[in-house]
Protein backbone atom coordinates (compact mmCIF):
# COMPACT_ATOMS: atom_id res chain seq x y z
CA UNK A 1 0.00 0.00 0.00
CA UNK A 2 2.66 2.62 0.81
CA UNK A 3 4.71 1.76 -2.73
CA UNK A 4 1.59 2.23 -4.55
CA UNK A 5 0.57 5.60 -2.66
CA UNK A 6 4.83 6.73 -3.52
CA UNK A 7 4.31 5.60 -6.87
CA UNK A 8 1.20 7.78 -6.91
CA UNK A 9 2.84 10.62 -5.57
CA UNK A 10 5.61 10.43 -7.75
CA UNK A 11 3.26 9.94 -10.95
CA UNK A 12 1.48 13.21 -9.92
CA UNK A 13 4.83 15.03 -8.99
CA UNK A 14 6.09 14.38 -12.26
CA UNK A 15 3.06 15.02 -14.57
CA UNK A 16 3.09 18.75 -12.48
CA UNK A 17 6.89 19.13 -13.41
CA UNK A 18 6.07 18.50 -17.31
CA UNK A 19 3.37 20.94 -17.20
CA UNK A 20 5.22 23.53 -15.41
CA UNK A 21 8.98 22.71 -17.24
CA UNK A 22 7.88 21.77 -20.71
CA UNK A 23 9.36 23.81 -23.40
CA UNK A 24 7.04 26.46 -25.26
CA UNK A 25 8.41 26.44 -29.37
CA UNK A 26 7.48 29.55 -30.74
CA UNK A 27 7.20 28.07 -33.95
CA UNK A 28 4.20 26.43 -32.79
CA UNK A 29 2.92 28.61 -30.82
CA UNK A 30 3.67 32.35 -32.48
CA UNK A 31 1.59 31.81 -35.21
CA UNK A 32 -0.93 33.64 -37.12
CA UNK A 33 -4.06 34.27 -34.59
CA UNK A 34 -6.71 34.20 -37.66
CA UNK A 35 -8.57 31.35 -38.45
CA UNK A 36 -6.86 28.94 -41.22
CA UNK A 37 -9.15 29.80 -44.38
CA UNK A 38 -11.88 26.96 -44.55
CA UNK A 39 -10.80 25.33 -41.75
CA UNK A 40 -13.65 26.91 -39.18
CA UNK A 41 -12.71 28.50 -36.10
CA UNK A 42 -15.05 31.95 -34.77
CA UNK A 43 -13.91 35.15 -35.63
CA UNK A 44 -16.50 37.66 -33.90
CA UNK A 45 -16.47 41.10 -36.47
CA UNK A 46 -14.79 43.66 -35.35
CA UNK A 47 -15.42 45.75 -32.18
CA UNK A 48 -17.33 42.74 -30.50
CA UNK A 49 -16.87 40.48 -27.54
CA UNK A 50 -14.62 37.42 -28.41
CA UNK A 51 -16.59 34.52 -28.97
CA UNK A 52 -15.81 31.08 -28.06
CA UNK A 53 -13.68 28.93 -30.44
CA UNK A 54 -13.74 26.11 -29.07
CA UNK A 55 -13.32 24.87 -25.42
CA UNK A 56 -9.98 26.03 -24.47
CA UNK A 57 -9.63 28.49 -27.06
CA UNK A 58 -10.88 31.93 -28.11
CA UNK A 59 -10.62 34.38 -30.72
CA UNK A 60 -11.59 38.30 -31.04
CA UNK A 61 -11.02 41.08 -33.38
CA UNK A 62 -10.95 44.71 -32.97
CA UNK A 63 -10.55 47.92 -34.95
CA UNK A 64 -8.69 50.85 -33.32
CA UNK A 65 -8.63 53.73 -35.39
CA UNK A 66 -5.94 56.44 -35.52
CA UNK A 67 -2.76 54.53 -33.96
CA UNK A 68 -0.77 52.84 -35.67
CA UNK A 69 -0.42 49.00 -35.70
CA UNK A 70 3.23 48.94 -33.81
CA UNK A 71 1.38 51.31 -31.35
CA UNK A 72 -1.77 49.41 -30.51
CA UNK A 73 0.37 46.12 -29.82
CA UNK A 74 2.50 47.68 -27.80
CA UNK A 75 -0.10 48.86 -25.87
CA UNK A 76 -1.57 45.51 -25.44
CA UNK A 77 1.83 44.54 -24.57
CA UNK A 78 2.22 46.27 -22.08
CA UNK A 79 -1.27 45.45 -20.58
CA UNK A 80 -0.46 41.31 -21.43
CA UNK A 81 2.10 42.08 -19.45
CA UNK A 82 1.00 44.04 -16.31
CA UNK A 83 -0.98 40.21 -15.69
CA UNK A 84 -0.43 38.09 -13.52
CA UNK A 85 2.15 35.54 -14.60
CA UNK A 86 2.57 36.39 -18.13
CA UNK A 87 5.69 36.02 -19.85
CA UNK A 88 6.63 36.81 -23.58
CA UNK A 89 7.09 33.92 -25.90
CA UNK A 90 8.12 35.68 -29.02
CA UNK A 91 7.60 38.66 -31.05
CA UNK A 92 7.37 42.69 -30.87
CA UNK A 93 5.25 44.91 -31.99
CA UNK A 94 7.05 46.64 -34.45
CA UNK A 95 6.90 42.45 -36.18
CA UNK A 96 3.45 42.64 -35.99
CA UNK A 97 2.53 39.87 -33.67
CA UNK A 98 3.58 38.96 -30.50
CA UNK A 99 2.68 35.93 -28.11
CA UNK A 100 2.73 35.69 -24.32
CA UNK A 101 1.91 32.77 -22.02
CA UNK A 102 0.15 32.92 -19.08
CA UNK A 103 0.06 30.48 -16.58
CA UNK A 104 -2.48 29.23 -13.52
CA UNK A 105 -1.53 30.14 -10.34
CA UNK A 106 -1.72 26.53 -8.86
CA UNK A 107 -0.86 24.13 -11.54
CA UNK A 108 1.18 26.17 -13.99
CA UNK A 109 -1.09 25.31 -16.80
CA UNK A 110 0.28 27.39 -19.66
CA UNK A 111 -2.64 28.96 -22.26
CA UNK A 112 -0.69 31.02 -24.90
CA UNK A 113 -2.37 34.63 -26.37
CA UNK A 114 -0.91 35.27 -29.86
CA UNK A 115 -1.91 39.22 -31.57
CA UNK A 116 -1.52 40.40 -34.75
CA UNK A 117 -2.33 43.99 -35.86
CA UNK A 118 -2.09 45.25 -39.29
CA UNK A 119 -2.92 48.43 -40.84
CA UNK A 120 -6.05 48.79 -42.65
CA UNK A 121 -6.64 52.23 -44.26
CA UNK A 122 -7.02 54.75 -41.26
CA UNK A 123 -7.61 52.36 -38.88
CA UNK A 124 -5.66 49.11 -37.35
CA UNK A 125 -7.01 45.65 -36.91
CA UNK A 126 -6.29 43.56 -34.31
CA UNK A 127 -6.54 39.76 -34.25
CA UNK A 128 -6.05 37.81 -30.87
CA UNK A 129 -6.26 34.16 -30.42
CA UNK A 130 -6.33 32.40 -27.17
CA UNK A 131 -5.84 28.81 -26.19
CA UNK A 132 -4.59 26.02 -23.73
CA UNK A 133 -2.03 23.59 -24.62
CA UNK A 134 -2.47 21.22 -21.83
CA UNK A 135 -6.20 19.55 -21.30
CA UNK A 136 -9.76 19.69 -23.07
CA UNK A 137 -11.91 22.62 -21.52
CA UNK A 138 -10.70 25.93 -19.63
CA UNK A 139 -13.23 26.66 -17.95
CA UNK A 140 -13.69 30.03 -20.01
CA UNK A 141 -10.19 31.42 -18.31
CA UNK A 142 -8.98 32.41 -21.84
CA UNK A 143 -11.87 34.12 -22.77
CA UNK A 144 -12.37 36.02 -19.79
CA UNK A 145 -8.48 37.34 -20.56
CA UNK A 146 -9.23 38.26 -23.98
CA UNK A 147 -12.56 40.76 -22.90
CA UNK A 148 -9.84 42.22 -19.98
CA UNK A 149 -7.34 42.91 -22.39
CA UNK A 150 -9.89 44.27 -24.94
CA UNK A 151 -11.34 45.99 -22.23
CA UNK A 152 -8.40 48.17 -21.18
CA UNK A 153 -7.54 48.54 -24.87
CA UNK A 154 -10.22 50.58 -24.93
CA UNK A 155 -9.63 54.28 -24.98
Amino acid sequence: MKIAGLLLVLVLAGGMAWIRLAPSDPARWHVSPAPPEGRGGILVPPGTDPAIAGKGAARAALTVFGEAPETVLARLDAIAMDTPRTTRLSGRPEEGRITWITRSAFFGFPDYTTAEARADGPATELVLYARLRFGRDDFGVNTARLRDWIARLAP
